[in-house]
């Protein structure tokens, strides 16, 4: 909810602390500027460094490869939200949209990734985010697929379907050699606990940036247990940019069709994200031009995504809190803050540094992260009426996705690249929730 004390306040308000309460506009003293460019950095890095390195797990990846992957995601996501803010034409929302690497394509991206390579993974990607930019552009025809009942079916089904890999890093590592054991659990847990003694015990910067600072603390208590090592990271460069095509790009129908999907799917989180932006930020809804701008800067930052060998691009939701939360609505701060971000892209060190965290201490994060996803799933879902309709929509969505991602054998005897589509759990959840949604009568209240 918006501040009630800045709604109608207009578009030139400041608050009293003279950040331009309300104001796309408004550049903040340097001063201010820079600290809270910061402060949007820090509340993201965490998920953006978390998803490359899971990929990299799954794909086999040398630690050199593996720092890599997180020197070019830091890259894409300070270019793509750029793109959000400053804009090109009719692409970006010119709003304070931070984008990052995608939690949600993980469920589609990681089954693809075992079966076809990163390549593929890459060239679905680039394909869904050439779908999603058709999808901003014909936003008023396809708005109504979204209501809150079926964004929060899909972003529940995504946070529920990321929960066992962020179990798996906790317990080590599915390659580890003493995965399960005590270290790695209690190293998980102890991020765990500090990050949520950090997010209500404080306020301001330390509260937005829990996770990272638990991730920082939890690596450097991993030194003495000898549970991390910098031995990686003398060799790296100081300076380089990611070459281009790197792992190539390939196209198979199941990362097509199954990316493809999760466009639509990340198409949804971009119109409530959007939305949160300027309610909990202005006090207003989103215009049709900056939702569809954006959806389409997410697209563009997708297919930039491929190309340069990270994961699919999307807004942050933890940002949009971050707005609510200051009332700083002002696009040229987080424009600062993707500076910062294609700045650590271009330094090799900083991603080595990044790809020697423990798993153990991505797992605690992570944990809290997908628990965070499915939770905000839930609080658009309980936006909705809860009749017997939509109890059953939500019963079936879920039921069929989530059950065929538990149980994969129920499907072997289907080939191989159908197959990969049903397991993932978001996919069929998707197609279901909109369906359904599109074909039940709607009850008739009394």
């Amino acid at each position: 909810m918006a501040n009630p004390e800045k709604v109608g306040q207009g578009p030139t308000a400041k608050g009293s602390d003279g950040v331009g309460d309300g104001d796309v506009e408004y550049m903040p003293p340097l001063k201010h500027a820079i600290p809270l460019g910061l402060q949007h950095v820090l509340a993201m890095f965490a998920g953006n460094i978390t998803v490359p390195i899971i990929i990299a797990g799954v794909i086999g990846a040398t630690p050199d490869e593996k720092a890599f992957l997180i020197q070019a995601a830091m890259l894409v996501a300070g270019i793509a939200t750029l793109i959000q803010t400053v804009g090109i034409g009719p692409v970006g929302a010119r709003l304070p949209i931070v984008q990052g690497t995608s939690f949600g394509f993980l469920p589609v991206a990681i089954p693809i990734a075992k079966s076809f390579g990163l390549a593929a993974v890459l060239g679905g990607a680039l394909i869904a985010g050439l779908i999603q930019v058709a999808l901003g552009a014909m936003l008023g025809r396809i708005r109504h697929w979204m209501p809150p009942l079926v964004t929060g079916i899909v972003v529940l089904a995504i946070g529920v379907a990321l929960l066992p890999v962020g179990i798996k890093y906790a317990a080590g590592g599915v390659k580890a050699p003493d995965f399960g054991a005590a270290h790695h659990l209690g190293m998980a847990l102890f991020v765990v606990l500090l990050t949520v003694v950090l997010k209500f015990s404080f306020k301001g910067l330390i509260s937005a940036a829990a996770v990272f600072i638990a991730i920082v603390v939890g690596y450097a208590v991993a030194f003495p247990f000898g549970m991390a090592s910098l031995g990686n990271v003398g060799s790296a460069a100081w300076f380089a940019v990611p070459a281009p095509l790197q792992f190539g790009l390939e196209f198979p129908a199941a990362a097509i069709i199954g990316m493809g999907v999760m466009a639509f799917v990340t198409t949804i989180e971009t119109v409530g994200d959007i939305s949160g932006i300027t309610m909990g930020g202005a006090g207003r809804d989103a215009t049709d031009k900056e939702t569809s701008g954006g959806i389409m800067a997410d697209g563009i930052g997708t297919s930039i995504a491929a190309v340069f060998n990270a994961l699919p691009n999307t807004s942050y939701s933890q940002n949009v809190g971050l707005v609510a939360l200051t009332g700083v609505m002002s696009r040229h701060v987080v424009s600062i803050g993707a500076v910062v971000l294609v700045i650590a892209g271009l330094v090799p060190k900083l991603g080595a540094v990044v790809a020697s965290i423990p798993n153990a201490v991505l797992g605690g994060a992570a944990i809290i992260m997908f628990g965070m996803v499915a939770a905000a799933g839930l609080k658009l879902i309980a936006t909705a009426d809860l009749n017997r309709r939509n109890l059953v929509i939500i019963a079936l969505s879920l039921g069929v996705g989530l059950g065929l991602q538990a149980v994969p054998d129920a499907v072997a005897i289907l080939p191989q690249q159908i197959k990969l589509l049903l397991v993932s759990g978001i996919i069929p959840a998707a197609f279901l929730a909109v369906v359904l949604n599109a074909v039940l009568p709607e009850e008739e209240t009394s």
